[in-house]
C-alpha cells in the first residue's frame, strides 16, 4: 500500500490499524537538539483521543505514547523518531454484522476494489484513529517551531448551520480548550454542543469547519509552480479522514470581491513589509509573506449512523446496515488537534527545505 509518508526533507510515514495491535509513526529528517517534551506530546493526544466527553466516540483509549527512538536525555539526535500507540479498547465484534456488506459512504467499496481485501473491523487503516500517530508526530513539528517562534491554532469554526461569524483576529484562542467542542466563542459553544446532542439522540451526524491560523511564519516558505505553501496545505488537509474541502485566505468569498478591493497593499513598518489587508492569506505566488496564515477546512458528517440504510454485500446482494458500536456524532471537535498537526508537518517540513537553500 502506497501513500503511508508524507514530507520531503521532515518525513513522517504511519502505520497500524484501528483494531489491530497498535499504531505509530516514524519521524525521519528531523534536526537533532530539539527539546522533546512528552508531556507536551501526551497532552495534544488527550486532545485527540476518543472518550474525551459526551459528544465524541466512547471508545475509551488513553493513547499513551512509547518513544522507541531518536530521542536522548530529552533531545532529539538527528536520526528516525519512532513511536507507537497500542490500542486496549477495540471491540471488533462490533463489527462482525458488516464483514461482508459495503457501509454507505465508508472506504469498504473502493479498498475491497482496489486491493481484493480488506480489515473490516472498524475500517482498518482507512479509520480515523489513524491520525493518532499523525498527532503524535505533528507534536514534534511543533516543537520545532516552537524554536522559530511559529504558532498553530484551530479551532472548531461552524457545525452544520451554526456559524461563528467574527473573524480569527476577534477570539481569545485561549479559550478553544474551554468547551469540548474548541470553540472559543463560549455562546456559540453551548449551541453547538446541544446541537450535537440532538443529532446523536436521533441516530444521527452532522459536519462542521475547522479554521487554522498560523502566525509568525517567516517569509519565504513554499515552493514556485507544483509545491505551492497553500498547495501542501490543502493536501495536508484533504488526507484527513472526513476532509471534504480546503480554502485559505479570501477563499470563495473571494470570487464576489474586484481586484481592487481583494489586492492586499504593500505598507513599509520598520524594518518589515507588511500588507495592509491578508486576503491573500498569507501566501502570495505559493510562498509565505509574513502575515498570519489563516484556512478553513470542511469535514462531512461522519458516515456510520444509527439508522437502517440499504447497500449491497460482496456478492452484490442487496442488504440493510445498520450502525453499531461507538462512534462521533460529529468529527470537528476531535479533528481540531489532527489540523493543527497536519499544519505543523507542513511547516516543519517547508521551513527546513527553505533553510536548505539559505
Amino acid at each position: 500500500m502506497a501513500g503511508n509518508s508524507f514530507g520531503q526533507v521532515f518525513r513522517i510515514t504511519t502505520f497500524g490499524e484501528s483494531h489491530g495491535r497498535g499504531l505509530g509513526v516514524i519521524v525521519d529528517g528531523c534536526p537533532p537538539g530539539v527539546e522533546v517534551d512528552e508531556a507536551f506530546i501526551l497532552a495534544e493526544l488527550a486532545r485527540r483521543r476518543p472518550g474525551q466527553s459526551a459528544i465524541v466516540t466512547q471508545r475509551k483509549e488513553p493513547d499513551k505514547i512509547e518513544l522507541l527512538s531518536g530521542v536522548f536525555e530529552g533531545k532529539t539526535t538527528g536520526t528516525p523518531i519512532g513511536m507507537v500507540i497500542y490500542n486496549s479498547d477495540a471491540r471488533s465484534k462490533d463489527y462482525s454484522h458488516i464483514k461482508d456488506k459495503f457501509r454507505p459512504s465508508h472506504a469498504d467499496f473502493t479498498y475491497m476494489a482496489k486491493y481484493g481485501t480488506r480489515d473490516y473491523r472498524g475500517g482498518g487503516r482507512s479509520s480515523a484513529r489513524e491520525t493518532a500517530a499523525r498527532v503524535a508526530a505533528g507534536a514534534i513539528a511543533k516543537l520545532l517551531l516552537k524554536k522559530h517562534n511559529i504558532s498553530i491554532h484551530a479551532y472548531v469554526n461552524q457545525v452544520g448551520d451554526l456559524k461563528l461569524e467574527k473573524p480569527y483576529n476577534n477570539l481569545d484562542f485561549k479559550q478553544i480548550e474551554s468547551t469540548p467542542i474548541r470553540c472559543p466563542d463560549l455562546k456559540m459553544a453551548e449551541k453547538m454542543i446541544a446541537h450535537i446532542k440532538e443529532i446523536r439522540k436521533a441516530g444521527d451526524t452532522i459536519g462542521g469547519v475547522v479554521t487554522g491560523v498560523i502566525q509568525g511564519c517567516p517569509v519565504g516558505l513554499g515552493e514556485p509552480v507544483f509545491d505551492k505553501l497553500h498547495a501542501e496545505l490543502g493536501k495536508a488537509m484533504l488526507s484527513i479522514n472526513a476532509c471534504k474541502g480546503f480554502e485559505y485566505g479570501s477563499g470563495f468569498a473571494g470570487v464576489r470581491m474586484r481586484g481592487s478591493e481583494h489586492n492586499d497593499p504593500f505598507v513599509q513598518e520598520g524594518d518589515t513589509v507588511k500588507t495592509k489587508t491578508n486576503h491573500s492569506g498569507g501566501i502570495q505566488g505559493g510562498i509565505s509573506n509574513g502575515m498570519d496564515i489563516y484556512f478553513n477546512v470542511a469535514f462531512k458528517p461522519v458516515a456510520t449512523i444509527v439508522q437502517s440504510q440499504t447497500s449491497v454485500n460482496e456478492a452484490g446482494e442487496t442488504v440493510e446496515v445498520t450502525g453499531k458500536g461507538r462512534h462521533d456524532p460529529c468529527v470537528v471537535p476531535r479533528a481540531v488537534p489532527i489540523v493543527e498537526a497536519m499544519a505543523a508537518l507542513t511547516l516543519a517540513d517547508h521551513l527546513l527545505r527553505h533553510n536548505a537553500i539559505q
